[in-house]
């Protein structure tokens, strides 16, 4: 990958305390990790590491492959030359030195989970009134709570897409919950930095999540900016179904026929109209014509 390593990052190995493991993908693995407290050395991040905190750890499973280290290394790369922002999930620090199959990203710990668990978890105490959000939310979840989840998303992409990078799988899944319930977008895993392409071609063949990926990135292969705005409107979708599987009735080998079709999903049961206006912006079949983030998230802010 063309992007540098800043060696500003270098975090001492021994200085991670490796607690369990948080979850796996199909090369890398994500670690609750702990800090030791104390140790304050001159890094980019504007998060403190003095105190003993929690951190994530990714790092890739044993025999990974020479491809996956690269990947690895294009991701923390990656995070480096985006930067920080609330509302994505922020580069503390890493570990590079030693055995390269060792490369550790450190990240921030979010320890409410993924946003499509969450949304599911809230089904039986969701109130669709749109009424300020409750000081417990364990005792009800209201519409301008999915609002306000919809605005930080936006937030997070809007970011992204000032630092010119496209993330290429934006869903409900790679939205992560940080202790004060601030929403996070993560995985950078299939990222691209498009700093001298507007577009990225995809030439590596790999899994793609076809339900949240737009028409001209199925068709041609092409991501941009206004593909993910295009998976914005999905993942707008998945908030105000509370974490429904997006097409419920079509098997994914049949989702491109039907948008060929001129077909979009419905609005959702209780969603207000001007929420679905924004999702049908996100699906129009030309991607010029679809909102950038910056236009999505002043729309939001008006309904907060």
């Amino acid at each position: 990958h063309k992007l540098p390593y800043d060696p500003l990052w270098e975090y001492p190995r021994e200085s991670n305390h490796i607690k369990y493991l948080l979850g796996s993908g199909a090369f890398g693995q994500v670690y609750l990790g702990e800090t030791e407290g104390g140790i304050d050395y001159r890094r980019p991040s504007a998060i403190s590491m003095r105190g003993n905190i929690k951190v994530a750890i990714k790092t890739l499973k044993g025999g990974a492959t020479e491809s996956e280290q690269k990947d690895l290394l294009s991701e923390l790369k990656i995070l480096i030359h985006v930067g920080s922002h609330k509302n994505i999930v922020n580069l503390l620090g890493a570990c590079t030195k030693g055995p390269q199959r060792d490369l550790w990203i450190i990240l921030e710990f979010c320890a409410n989970g993924d946003l499509l668990s969450y949304l599911k978890k809230k089904r039986d105490i969701y109130d669709p009134a749109w009424c300020a959000p409750s000081e417990d939310h364990d005792v009800q979840f209201t519409q301008m709570e999915l609002v306000s989840a919809a605005y930080q998303v936006a937030r997070g992409m809007e970011f992204l897409a000032s630092r010119r990078c496209i993330h290429r799988d934006l869903a409900a899944r790679n939205v992560l919950i940080a202790d004060d319930y601030v929403l996070k977008v993560a995985d950078f895993g299939l990222a691209r930095d498009v700093y001298k392409n507007e577009e990225y071609v995809k030439h590596t063949p790999g899994l793609v999540p076809i339900k949240w990926i737009a028409i001209e990135s199925l068709t041609d292969k092409i991501y941009s900016q206004k593909s993910d705005v295009w998976s914005y409107g999905v993942l707008l979708w998945e908030i105000f179904t509370l974490g429904g599987n997006p097409y419920p009735d079509l098997h994914p080998s049949d989702v491109f026929e039907y948008l060929l079709d001129g077909k979009r999903m419905e609005k959702p049961v209780d969603c207000a109209q001007e929420i679905y206006n924004i999702m049908t912006d996100c699906w129009v079949l030309s991607p010029e014509d679809r909102p950038t983030f910056t236009e999505l998230v002043k729309k939001l802010d008006k309904m907060i």
